[in-house]
């Protein structure tokens, strides 16, 4: 105490000093006035101290018998104690022994809720009844026995659950777009299965408690189902139903569609494609050309004029301009005419051959790299992870499908084509056939 006076009085003295322009002398004679007086009253204390015996054994003595006073609730608070804790366990005892079987049935009474509790957690009713789990953690995670209130709540939580399952029921909630923005919506809950709101099917969301659009759709004959049976009030409509509760629809969200399996090919798969619609289209607009000289060849045999426009009508001018050759150079005038009509007849016919025959070689090589890619992630990841070998196996696999799907319908065009072609040259050899045969016959 001594000490915090001193302490402080030298701060009010060092602030006056510094006030004063720092008058270091009257400081100092201060601080030495001041430790002086301090001296005289401790002496003072000292002195009356030791100058009244009997009050210092007058303290001692109230301080004793405080103390034996204390001892002595004490003890009978010990003693107390004591007996308190010999009647409480007297009375768990018996407690124990009258509830006798009751113990086992409040037992499976706490693994029910907490199943219960764990059921509706992951349940598409608490969207429409949240905040059902309270009391079911009051009585699994009590280690008391639960309360007649408690058991009854849990007997209609249950009971809520198992008749809700069975319902169609539609009421207005609160739904969450893809990305996480609210609205209110009219929802068409079917039991324990599905949720639809707008069109479009629903997931629970646990860590909210809320119903959310699902990221990706299932197919359009089922998304309008769901639009039917959210017009429908009453009566009976039809509807998907996922018997997994949105295990199956879940799952879905993971599938990757038509376009990102496309992209999992790689440039690989890009180039394979690109070919594919090339020959493809070359192979179709062959076919178109070889179907508009086939109708024109068809006009030409009906007709008595040689037409410059296809390649019959041409041999029939050949023939025409050299009819006063003999019949043998006349035949080979004329195979020299249809030979100079066979590379226009069978134009790109080796093109389509060719991209067909190219498509499974880069899948085939889009398959190689793909596993190339597989075993380097094995190789520095080993194989804990299948997700990091599946950019791999899917650009191998992938590639592979990309290649047969283009070189399968270029097979069938080319086939088509070539039919085609051989189709008309053999029109054209008839026809100067015939030629030949009514000149020798002449």
């Amino acid at each position: 105490m001594n000490k915090l006076i001193f302490i402080f009085l030298t701060l009010l003295f060092c602030n006056s000093a510094f006030a004063d322009h720092l008058d270091l002398d009257k400081l100092l004679q201060e601080i030495k006035q001041t430790q002086g007086e301090q001296g005289k009253v401790n002496a003072a204390r000292e002195a009356e101290f030791v100058a009244d015996p009997g009050k210092q054994q007058q303290l001692v003595d109230a301080a004793k018998a405080e103390l034996s006073r204390q001892e002595s609730i004490g003890s009978q608070l010990k003693a107390k104690l004591t007996a308190n804790a010999e009647q409480l366990n007297q009375l768990e005892t018996k407690l124990v022994e009258r509830s006798g079987p009751l113990g086992e049935l409040f037992g499976v009474a706490r693994q029910v809720a907490g199943d219960l509790k764990a059921n509706l957690n992951n349940s598409i009713i608490s969207a429409e009844f949240p905040d059902r789990t309270a009391v079911l953690s009051a009585i699994a995670d009590n280690k008391a026995l639960p309360s007649m209130a408690q058991l009854e709540q849990l007997w209609f939580t249950l009971q809520q659950e198992m008749t809700e399952s069975g319902k169609v029921v539609y009421y207005d909630g609160e739904i969450l777009s893809a990305a996480g923005e609210p609205r209110q919506a009219k929802v068409v809950r079917i039991g324990v299965f599905n949720a639809v709101a707008d069109g479009k099917y629903l997931r629970y969301l646990p860590e909210t408690g809320k119903l959310a659009d699902l990221p990706r759709q299932p197919e359009g004959k089922f998304l309008n189902l769901a639009e039917d049976i959210a017009e429908t009030e009453s009566g009976q409509a039809d509807i998907g139903l996922d018997p997994t509760r949105g295990a199956i629809l879940g799952m879905l969200i993971q599938t990757p569609g038509l376009i990102e399996r496309v992209q999992q090919g790689g440039l690989i798969g890009y180039l394979t494609i690109a070919l594919g619609v090339i020959g493809f289209i070359y192979g179709v607009f062959r076919l178109v050309q070889l179907s508009s000289v086939s109708r024109k060849m068809e006009l030409q045999m009906n007709s008595s004029v040689a037409n410059d426009d296809n390649p019959l009508g041409r041999i029939f001018a050949v023939a025409e301009k050299d009819s006063a050759e003999d019949t043998d150079n006349l035949e080979l005038l004329l195979d020299e005419a249809i030979i100079r009509e066979l590379p226009t007849l069978e134009k790109g016919l080796s093109i389509i051959k060719l991209v067909a025959a190219v498509a499974p070689l880069l899948g085939l090589l889009g398959t190689v790299t793909g596993m190339i890619v597989t075993f380097q992630s094995i190789s520095l990841f080993g194989t804990g992870d299948p997700k990091l070998m599946a950019e791999g196996i899917s650009q191998a696999l992938v590639t592979t499908v990309l290649g047969l799907s283009v070189a399968i319908p270029l097979l069938f065009l080319h086939s088509i084509v070539a039919s085609r072609s051989r189709v008309l040259v053999q029109i054209l050899d008839e026809q100067t056939a015939g030629l030949i045969s009514r000149r020798a016959g002449k």
